[in-house]
């Protein structure tokens, strides 16, 4: 049986393709780029795995949001919600204050809630 990352003659194929699951860490939040182009952008907290090597429990990832359904589904992510996306790896760059500087991003294809955050009540503190 042929594997997704196999061709039909057996050759590796390269593959861009992430699944990740984690804790929205900030309100996302809908940007215009000089383009008129608009997108959706959020950041991931996501654990790793136990066991792992270093002191870094965590690693913060940004997502972008260019289009398709997953859209509508951002507008009501919360902070502390957890939630699982899948897409691929972007580079892309920009201009900055001083100079043209690049940045690794999750360009999400889809998306769904796992679990919404617990609200606080002040009266529950």
């Amino acid at each position: 049986m042929k594997s997704e990352s196999e061709s039909v003659d057996g050759s590796a194929l390269a593959l861009n393709v992430v699944r990740i699951a984690g804790r929205i860490s900030a309100t996302p939040e809908e940007r215009t780029l000089p383009s008129g182009d608009s997108v959706w952008t959020f950041r991931l907290v996501v654990a790793r795995p136990e066991g792992h090597a270093g002191r870094q429990r965590v690693d913060t990832l940004e997502c972008a949001v260019w289009g398709g359904r997953v859209r509508k589904q951002v507008t009501s992510w919360q902070v502390g919600d957890i939630v699982e996306v899948s897409g691929s790896l972007r580079r892309r760059f920009f201009a900055t204050g001083t100079g043209r500087a690049s940045r690794v991003e999750v360009e999400v294809a889809a998306g769904k809630m796992l679990k919404r955050a617990t609200v606080r009540r002040a009266a529950d503190r």
